[in-house]
């Protein structure tokens, strides 16, 4: 700092640089997300410049986002309709979770049966999961009952880290999906992670233990994702993503 800030080198194509100046720099955008600066510009490990690099090339073009997703999801007829970043429907709404949770990647689309759904995706990298939870909201418990997808005896494991950041986003979709005024009929909360990241992927097995039905809730490893990506003919940057973040190219 301040040449990382000054010429975006943490972002690796020119259209991810426009989006990181449109979502991040731009305070109208901005206002009331939460963007951890500086390492959102000089720390090469975090999540969220990650993001950024992962999905700006699919914000930019919702072509290439419906092959790539399509292919993830096994919907070739998916079309994705929007990409958003550090998305909630309300902070601190008590419609939602009353809290500040918010998704790192909001995916919003029409699938290919005329159903409207949207991936709330939560994207680790480095991350140890060692945060400590937040503070407990009554509005936790009445949205787990009525998503009814909980094991209902493990709320007080999911209450605990390291999968309460888990079940917070997880609730979150739930809640949103569940509004009266939602313009949603499916959705479904998402992990996305290297799957060399052991820590994660435990605590992904461990969260699917306090689950009864698993619809609402996804894993999607970063290798995966490339990979449609590289399918979908994403062009060489999707390659140098694979370089940067797993150490190996993709063709």
């Amino acid at each position: 700092m301040p040449f990382a800030e000054e010429v975006l080198a943490n972002f690796m194509t020119p259209t991810v640089r426009n989006v990181v100046r449109a979502e991040v720099i731009d305070p109208v955008k901005s206002a009331d997300k939460v963007y951890g600066a500086p390492r959102i510009y000089d720390n090469l490990l975090t999540s969220q410049a990650l993001c950024f690099n992962l999905f700006g090339e699919l914000q930019q073009d919702l072509g290439l986002a419906s092959r790539a997703v399509g292919r993830l999801v096994g919907d070739m007829d998916l079309k994705v309709t929007g990409v958003e970043f550090e998305y909630s429907p309300g902070r601190s709404d008590p419609r939602f979770t009353n809290d500040r949770s918010a998704f790192d990647v909001f995916v919003t689309y029409l699938s290919g049966g005329g159903r409207r759904g949207f991936f709330g995706i939560e994207v680790k990298y480095a991350e140890s999961l060692n945060d400590g939870p937040a503070r407990l909201r009554a509005r936790y418990a009445d949205v787990a009952r009525a998503m009814g997808c909980f094991v209902l005896d493990r709320l007080p494991q999911l209450r605990q880290r390291p999968l309460e950041q888990f079940w917070r986003n997880h609730l979150l979709a739930g809640g949103l999906l569940l509004d009266a005024a939602s313009a949603f009929d499916e959705a479904a909360f998402v992990v996305l992670y290297p799957k060399r990241n052991s820590v994660v992927a435990r605590a992904i097995d461990a969260y699917r233990t306090c689950l009864s039905d698993e619809a609402s809730f996804r894993s999607w490893t970063l290798e995966a994702v490339l990979v449609a990506m590289a399918e979908a003919s994403a062009g060489a940057w999707h390659s140098e993503v694979a370089c940067r973040y797993l150490g190996w190219p993709i063709a």
